[in-house]
């Protein structure tokens, strides 16, 4: 998430009562986690055993709970604890809004665009031009929605992520990670019905251009979905993922957190994807492999009885 404006470091400091060591004359523009962080943005760390990936990631300032060596030019702003110095950021900037009707007055919807009955625009929503916002569909604050975009009854776009602080030491083991990000769905865009698309935890989940999603699609936080993607029925997309161009997924398709799959990749029907796949390839099974060969070895599977027989024969 982008602040507004930018602000000081000693700014920040005092917003959450940290201490202040390095370069206390920065600027910060905005928070992000540690998968999407950008220069002149701050991160939180509260482990030692992610401290020296935080402080060499691009972030120019660290929420942290102990002192540690880091580059110079960076800032390290010492708090007790920085999970809930995190949550006092994303509040200050991106607080919960209530939504008084079912279209804000803050939202924008474009020249052309009709939204069905039953249908909210959430709070600071933009709709562009030539879209068609079927009956109940529900698209919450700070969503962006592109030009000739076409979205079924009953989806949900926009809804918080699934990501939690876990600390087995507290009561309750999973503190939510509120979200201040977005989803952005890019011009020429189709999304079935009942389809779930959660915003970006401190980032943007981005359906890309020409895309077409089925019905009962998932797709998880902090995702990212290239240019004329194909994605069936009942597909799962976990957090984090990075989808090329010109990618299909066949139905029951469900793809884990946090990995990467090449241009022109077409995975099929109900496969499992635990890691990152390269482009231009067909995949298949669970966990996926190359679809030739994985074919190739059902066939020899199903040869075990008749090849075991003729081994006890001999």
């Amino acid at each position: 998430m982008k602040f507004p404006s930018p602000v000081s470091v000693q700014w920040l400091a005092d917003l959450i009562g940290a201490r202040l060591v390095g370069n206390t004359n920065g600027f910060v523009y905005g928070i992000n986690e540690i998968h999407r962080v950008e220069t002149g943005d701050v991160v939180f760390v509260d482990h030692p055993k992610y401290y020296d990936t935080c402080i060499r990631s691009a972030a120019t300032s660290i929420i942290i709970n102990n002192e540690t060596s880091f580059p110079e030019g960076k800032t390290l702003l010492i708090v007790a604890e920085p999970f809930n110095a995190y949550l006092t950021i994303v509040k200050h900037f991106r607080p919960y809004e209530t939504l008084a009707k079912s279209i804000s007055d803050t939202a924008t919807i474009g020249e052309g665009s009709v939204t069905g009955p039953g249908a909210v625009i959430g709070n600071h929503v933009s709709i562009r031009r030539n879209c068609i916002i079927h009956p109940n569909v529900t698209i919450l604050d700070h969503c962006i929605i592109g030009d000739n975009v076409i979205i079924q009854a009953g989806t949900v776009i926009g809804s918080d992520a699934f990501y939690y602080n876990s600390k087995k030491t507290r009561d309750v083991w999973f503190r939510k990670m509120e979200s201040c990000g977005r989803v952005i769905i890019e011009n020429d865009v189709e999304i079935g019905a009942g389809c779930t698309i959660d915003r970006g935890v401190t980032h943007d989940t981005i359906i890309g251009q020409g895309t077409k999603l089925d019905n009962m699609v998932h797709i998880g936080h902090d995702t990212v979905i290239r240019k004329n993607c194909l994605i069936a029925a009942q597909v799962g997309i976990a957090g984090g993922v990075a989808i090329g161009n010109g990618v299909t997924l066949w139905g029951q398709v469900g793809v884990s957190k946090t990995l990467t799959i090449g241009d022109n990749v077409t995975i099929l029907a109900q496969s499992g994807v635990p890691g990152s796949l390269a482009g231009n390839h067909t995949y298949f099974g669970s966990p996926v492999e190359d679809a030739a060969i994985k074919r190739r070895e059902l066939v020899w599977i199903k040869r075990i009885p008749e090849l075991w027989k003729k081994v006890m024969e001999s």
